[in-house]
């Protein structure tokens, strides 16, 4: 982080010196505190003002599973870490330079993530001897050297915040709850936030109760009023906006199940489909749910069924009836729609099936992030029966894969899994918002009269008659007259789709479903390597951002090193092999055991290198670069 000093004007002896002002070019900052301390909604709003401000950005909400976890302990701890800069960045940081620990749960689950000489502010009113104990302090840190080598602001958080709505009508509860609200805008001083948008949150979000809308915006003023005051707060950072990180157009921030969403929309203008979500809720997928729920005057109909059988079922029964049909979930619930699944490839209809990964197995880790299932979605159901796979590599590109997955399912008359998880869908970074213009036109014909001849001349209607380019069967909507046909899991007969036993036809309907999904066109993979480098490293999903960032780190050392991206997983880039071929050691990231480089290995027979991390959290870049060095100097 580099810092420019700008030196405070002159004053007169009767007027305080102008507290300095230091210009950086990034800053990582942590909120934390118990799941009930507002430290994701402190943490949106500071993202939503830096945002607005031109900033780049990416941030990690880290939460626990419970929704109100035990008050005062480690496994409660919520945070919210957001790094924003003048320049292009791709991770939310591996290091913060600012934590806001409001108990010494928050202090002590995060101090380990610290460098020496970062700022820490700590709320000494939830400092008492029952706080500290619970997490094992014999006394407190903030008194007794162990924090020696931090810059640490003891602030009276709670006590302040109270003071400040003295006279409000607020009980003093009520009033404590606001000292997230006092947090951001001390933040919002010290890094030159805007606070207009706000304060206008925050008038509209508690509309119906104009006293408590009252109280946070007192409460976030006196937050604000206190650090431009204090003599505790003597510098304060300006962080310019990163305007050439961006190309000319409209931004908004955006998170990765946001993006989802806006995609799905966007796909079902775009196909002159209603779209129908079948779902039932399930962390971190939700958020999808909730917000296609929006947008009825769009076309979008929701179910929120009562199991995620049920969920799929009605989106699958949605495609057959011709409408963009999605279903969502994570890991354990796409276990339970398996058989739905080779239902719809048996079918072949169209269907996106949107898995946000989480850490498992079973229930896992509900609220963490992990990219293991990649090979539950290529093969995790019965028999033969293959799907396209795709992943986002960030929350804006959500958007983008969800556009791609749809027009493949449409195209080709295939379910497609599209494999996002926790770090992207809660994640956020400032998204471009396209032109309509730009946007692929996914219009694709219905079946309207017969379709083939048979020997005597009649013209009838067979329901898996094939597009000889795509293989794609017809699509004939319901209630259309003369194109009657069976449909169910039995095996279809080739052309005709009526029920077959027969060995021989089996074979070729199994070969070719197969084929339909090889012969997709997606396009082909680059590598980013501009010194020619032996060492490729191979990503997919939300590796891109820490890959990314480390290698430009080993670039910046001198280190040439290539980098490759998979956005399709079904098939491969046709060039891969290729790709692959030129290149001495392939090293494959991923936060799994390594189920991408079993593919790699199996289809290629390359020797790839794993390096894989299941804890829960996304790589570190620093974590990533040293690992990358330590393979490239082995022998």
């Amino acid at each position: 982080m580099s810092v420019e000093t700008i030196v405070p004007s002159a004053t007169g002896t009767s007027t305080p010196p102008a507290k300095e002002t230091r210009r950086v070019d990034r800053v990582v900052i942590r909120f934390a505190g118990d799941s009930g301390d507002g430290m994701q909604l402190t943490g949106d709003r500071f993202t939503s003002e830096t945002a607005s401000f031109g900033n780049d950005l990416s941030t990690l909400p880290n939460f626990p599973a419970e929704i109100r976890a035990p008050a005062g302990t480690l496994p409660g701890v919520s945070s919210f870490q957001l790094h924003f800069a003048d320049h292009d960045i791709l991770t939310p940081g591996d290091s913060p330079d600012v934590l806001v620990a409001m108990n010494p749960a928050a202090l002590k689950a995060n101090l380990g993530d610290l460098p020496r000489g970062a700022e820490i502010i700590v709320n000494t009113d939830e400092f008492t001897k029952r706080a500290l104990q619970k997490v094992g302090y014999a006394a407190s840190p903030v008194e007794d050297g162990s924090l020696d080598g931090f810059r640490v602001h003891a602030v009276a958080l709670t006590s302040l915040t109270v003071q400040a709505l003295a006279g409000s009508g607020l009980t003093r509860k009520e009033a404590e709850r606001s000292k997230n609200m006092f947090a951001l805008g001390l933040l919002s001083w010290m890094y030159h936030r805007p606070t207009e948008g706000t304060e206008r949150f925050l008038k509209t979000k508690f509309a119906s109760r104009p006293q408590i809308a009252a109280a946070n915006v007192t409460a976030f003023r006196a937050g604000w009023n206190f650090g431009e005051t204090t003599e505790d707060f003597a510098v304060s950072y300006e962080v310019a906006p990163a305007a050439r990180a961006f190309r000319p157009g409209l931004y908004r921030n955006i998170s990765g199940n946001l993006a989802l969403a806006y995609g799905l929309v966007a796909a079902s203008r775009q196909a002159g489909l209603p779209l129908f979500l079948g779902s039932y809720p399930i962390t971190p997928a939700s958020d999808i749910l909730h917000e296609l729920s929006r947008h009825k005057a769009f076309g979008v109909r929701t179910f929120q069924a009562e199991d995620e059988i049920a969920g799929i079922g009605a989106a699958l029964g949605a495609a057959f009836g011709g409408s963009l049909a999605v279903t969502t979930t994570s890991g354990p619930g796409v276990a339970l729609k398996s058989e739905t699944i080779g239902l719809a490839v048996s079918l072949e209809l169209p269907l996106l099936v949107i898995d946000i990964q989480r850490g498992g197995p079973s229930t896992g880790l509900p609220t963490k992030t992990e990219q293991a299932d990649l090979l539950q979605a290529m093969y995790g159901r019965n028999g033969e029966a293959p799907v396209p796979v795709l992943a986002p590599r960030t929350a804006g590109d959500c958007f983008d894969t969800a556009l791609e997955a749809a027009r493949i399912a449409l195209t080709h008359r295939t379910p497609v899994f599209l494999l996002s998880d926790g770090y992207l869908a809660n994640g956020s970074e400032p998204w471009r918002i396209p032109d309509t213009g730009e946007l692929p036109d996914l219009h694709v014909p219905f079946a309207t009269g017969p379709n083939h001849t048979l020997p005597d001349g009649t013209d009838v209607f067979w329901p898996y008659k094939r597009d000889p380019r795509t293989l794609a069967r017809p699509w004939a909507v319901p209630g259309t007259p003369g194109l009657e046909h069976r449909i169910g899991g039995i095996e279809k007969q080739d052309g005709t789709g009526n029920i077959s036993y027969d060995p021989a036809n089996h074979d070729f309907m199994v070969r070719t479903r197969q084929a339909k999904i090889d012969s997709i066109e997606v396009p082909d993979i680059r590598a980013d390597d501009p010194d020619h480098a032996r060492t490729l490293v191979l990503g997919w999903g939300s590796t891109y951002g820490p890959v990314t960032a480390a290698v430009r780190r080993l670039r910046t050392e001198g280190v040439p090193i290539a980098q490759a991206h998979l956005r399709h997983l079904n098939p491969f880039p046709n060039n891969l092999g290729t790709l692959l071929a030129g290149y001495d050691k392939i090293v494959i990231p991923e936060m799994n055991l390594g189920q991408l480089a079993t593919l790699i290995r199996a289809r290629y027979l390359v020797d790839a290198h794993s390096y894989n991390q299941v804890n829960g959290m996304p790589f570190k870049a620093e974590q990533l670069a040293d690992a990358l060095k330590e393979i490239i100097d082995a022998s």
